[in-house]
C-alpha cells in the first residue's frame, strides 16, 4: 500500500450528501443504478453511477445520505456522466455497503 501525506488528503473533496433519485441504469456494463444526490447549495446536485443494485432497492435509497468524492473530473459510464464517486466498502462477494454518516448532518458538509 502506498503512503499520502497529509497534504494529499487534503486534496481529497468528500462530502455528504441526499439521494434525491435512484434510476436503473440498463446500458450500464455491471448492474447499476444512475444516482442524483444533493450536495447542499455550494456544490449542488450532482449524478453519479454505482453498483449497488445487490445490497439496495431504489426505492431505500431515496432519502439516504452518503459520502462521496465530488472532486473527481466527470467520467463516461455508457450513455451517462458520473459527477462524483459514491463511497463504500467491497465485500467478497464484490457487494458495495455505502459508507453514510450515523447522524443527520447538512448537505455538503466535509468529511476529515
Amino acid at each position: 500500500m502506498e503512503t499520502i501525506n497529509w497534504p494529499d488528503f487534503e486534496k481529497i473533496e468528500i462530502r455528504a450528501g441526499t439521494i434525491l433519485e435512484a434510476n436503473d441504469f440498463p446500458k450500464a456494463r455491471n448492474p447499476s443504478y444512475q444516482l442524483v444526490i444533493d450536495f447542499g447549495p455550494e456544490l449542488g446536485i450532482k449524478k453519479s453511477s454505482a453498483q449497488i443494485t445487490t445490497l439496495y432497492s431504489k426505492e431505500e435509497l431515496i432519502g439516504k445520505q452518503i459520502v462521496a468524492v465530488v472532486n473527481f473530473p466527470p467520467k463516461q459510464i455508457a450513455n451517462f456522466m458520473s459527477e462524483c464517486l459514491v463511497l463504500g466498502v467491497v465485500g467478497d462477494n464484490k457487494d458495495v455497503v455505502l459508507l453514510q454518516p450515523n447522524k443527520q448532518v447538512s448537505n455538503g458538509q466535509r468529511v476529515a
